[in-house]
């Protein structure tokens, strides 16, 4: 089945990105499993991005982990399995939730141990606003998989390996800004069975410009505390996260309208030189959304820089 994406997934990179780069691959071995955990800005695009790159240098494909709330169609169920892809059964409560997660949990230590490679978001969700953070939850979920080591000890079992993928342009940034707009408005956001398949489309074949894949170091966990491991996770993401142009200029838009203050980083966004092809492909995209959307919107790609420089 991945023999057969890979064919669309070379039309869709030449149709709906200018460019795609990968670094890091130098940290892998190719006979060992890897979980690797990425920062989570597209449906199915942010594992297939990952995936091309591992395929295309001989390395093992992903089993890849998905949310059980895109699984609505029977059809979509079908094709995600078919694509090496196992459920993260979301929508369970109590009991039989810590049921399933543990089984979960099991299931990834087993692909790890013989030697398959897996892939997992750092949070529950995409991030809409640009902020990428490592939710401590997901850790230790993934701990509980070998009960008998201390957390440091079973995570340090799955050879977790950072993974940063920055795209120029968010396909979905409009849609992620009305979800945000709306929320804010009124308290609420309802998701369709429509809206999931809408993102996933829209993220398909939605025009991405550059897009990177960077591969960080596999941790060297030394202790027992998720939150320090997720905020190396982090540290990794955020070092390897390649800013583009936009992300600036979404900055210094948003300076400009007083909704933020440069300070501490004012220098680093000086030195950035702009392109003119880069400030009115920006201008267009501004312009194409409703104005209502604008603030979220440039938070989307601003966020990505004032978190790298703040940092």
């Amino acid at each position: 089945m991945q023999d057969v994406i890979a064919i669309y997934m070379d039309k869709m990179i030449l149709d709906t990105t200018t460019k795609l780069t990968h670094s890091g691959l130098e940290n892998l071995a190719e006979d060992r499993g890897y979980l690797f955990i990425s920062n989570h800005r597209d449906i199915t695009m942010d594992p297939a991005f990952v995936n091309y790159i591992l395929y295309h240098a001989g390395y093992e494909t992903l089993q890849i982990a998905i949310g059980d709330n895109l699984l609505k169609k029977p059809f979509v169920t079908d094709l995600m399995r078919l694509n090496k892809s196992f459920i993260v059964k979301r929508s369970l409560k109590g009991r039989e939730l810590l049921k399933s997660l543990n089984l979960l949990s099991q299931y990834i230590h087993h692909c790890i141990n013989n030697e398959h490679n897996v892939w997992i978001a750092q949070r529950e969700g995409r991030a809409k606003d640009g902020i990428d953070k490592t939710d401590p939850t997901l850790l230790k979920m993934l701990a509980m998989g070998n009960r008998e080591l201390s957390l440091g000890n079973s995570l340090k079992e799955l050879r977790i390996v950072p993974v940063a993928i920055s795209y120029e342009y968010d396909a979905c940034d409009e849609l992620k800004a009305e979800e945000l707009y709306t929320l804010e408005q009124t308290g609420s956001f309802m998701k369709t069975d429509r809206s999931d398949i809408h993102s996933i489309v829209t993220g398909m074949i939605g025009f991405k410009g550059q897009v990177d894949v960077a591969f960080g170091s596999a941790l060297d966990i030394t202790d027992d505390d998720p939150d320090e491991i997720a905020a190396e996770i982090d540290r990794q993401i955020l070092q390897n996260y390649k800013l583009h142009d936009i992300n600036f200029l979404a900055v210094k838009r948003l300076e400009q309208e007083g909704l933020i203050s440069l300070n501490r980083f004012e220098n680093r966004i000086a030195e950035r030189e702009i392109s003119n092809v880069s400030q009115e492909k920006f201008e267009k995209r501004l312009n194409a959304i409703d104005p209502s959307l604008h603030r979220h919107f440039l938070f989307s790609y601003a966020n990505p820089v004032i978190t790298k420089y703040k940092t």
